[in-house]
């Protein structure tokens, strides 16, 4: 469905022409313009009982995920939950980890979230690192790094409503491998340049952000650099390795839940911010026309035809954003470099928070030819 049909049934819906500019820019404002955690707000879910090293909630589709989680509250309230230890139709008990912001206390109101390790390599996980910048086109970009001594370096690139912090968990495993690290801002992240007109552009602009942070990792002595992003981060990487002209420095990439199918995950994102039917639909073309969305050079990227490298590709099967079958295409076509691996149980880049282990275990192997 195109703009004349969609307009045309909304139209009939809202009954004037004016409404549906309204309600397909409405529809559309939370996606050209992502703000950190604001995609994670669930439901609220609130604390039953607390006891030594365990915690117990309401029965939701949050607090029953496998795996480890943060649970947030309030004004900064952070702590953080690892396996169900017990659950029935009153409620869900999971170990606690720890809590190390604010206080937890039954009755509280709590939303479960990916955002395990909160602040920067040092104060989160132990890992030495420094403040450098990319030197992008609009300015300077904020940057993590992490010494290591291979010559292959490793370029994170988080993904939108989201920050550098996304990319702590895989940090300890890079770390381990002895990979030097670059953990990455772009246009639009807090401390980085504002894109010229204040809107996400999905990645046909923000790639050339990637495309500076592989020119700094090879001027500071990279002999190669595998990048590595994490839902229209993954998809800034795929078109990183498809337009840059340093692509031949590019030895891997790694996706984690990367938006293949443009169409459907802005209509999945317009429903999300509460609109249905032709309204999400209005949503999603207006985020096209407002950020300048190629859908055809989509289509080639989702095809993986410009795919050259060794790209492990991690995706849930139950995704709510970006559809599995886009993955499951993408590895089916290009068999010959793509390796899928699906986390059951995963929400969308929150797949290592499903199976820590088992994420970094893939991630080990994969990684290991290539070092």
């Amino acid at each position: 469905m195109r703009w004349g049909t969609a307009a045309a049934v909304a139209a009939a819906a809202v009954g004037t022409g004016a409404a549906v500019l309204l309600i397909g820019r409405r529809a559309s404002e939370r996606m050209v313009r992502p703000a950190v955690g604001r995609e994670r707000a669930a439901g609220p879910v609130v604390v039953l009982t607390l006891a030594a090293g365990r915690a117990t909630f309401t029965r939701s589709a949050e607090s029953a995920r496998p795996g480890r989680w943060a649970v947030e509250w309030g004004d900064g309230g952070h702590a953080v939950v690892g396996e169900i230890l017990h659950a029935d139709e009153r409620g869900v008990t999971r170990r606690l980890v720890r809590a190390d912001r604010g206080t937890l206390a039954p009755g509280t109101a709590v939303r479960f979230t990916p955002r395990v390790h909160l602040g920067d390599p040092t104060s989160a996980l132990g890992l030495p690192y420094t403040e450098t910048a990319v030197q992008g086109e609009l300015g300077a970009l904020p940057a993590w790094r992490l010494d290591g001594k291979r010559g292959t370096w490793v370029i994170l690139v988080h993904g939108p409503g989201a920050d550098r912090q996304q990319t702590l968990p895989v940090m300890p495993v890079l770390h381990r491998l002895a990979l030097p690290v670059l953990a990455i801002t772009y246009r639009g992240d807090e401390g980085a340049p504002a894109s010229p007109d204040g809107l996400g552009h999905f990645g046909e602009t923000e790639w050339r952000d990637v495309e500076a942070a592989l020119r700094l990792a090879l001027d500071s002595g990279a002999g190669r650099v595998i990048l590595y992003g994490w839902s229209l981060g993954a998809t800034m990487v795929l078109q990183t390795a498809a337009r840059s002209a340093w692509a031949s420095s590019i030895s891997g990439l790694v996706l984690d839940s990367p938006v293949l199918d443009w169409s459907a995950t802005a209509r999945r994102g317009a429903a999300r911010a509460g609109y249905r039917g032709a309204a999400a639909e209005l949503g999603a073309l207006a985020a096209e026309g407002r950020a300048g969305v190629d859908l055809a050079d989509f289509a080639r990227l989702a095809d993986g035809t410009d795919l050259r490298v060794p790209t492990l590709l991690l995706h849930g099967p139950d995704d709510a954003l970006a559809p599995w079958q886009a993955a499951a295409r993408l590895a089916h076509r290009r068999s010959d470099v793509v390796g899928l691996q699906a986390v059951p149980g995963g929400e969308h880049a929150g797949l290592w928070n499903a199976d820590p282990d088992r994420y970094e275990e893939h991630l080990r192997r994969w990684l290991t030819p290539l070092l």
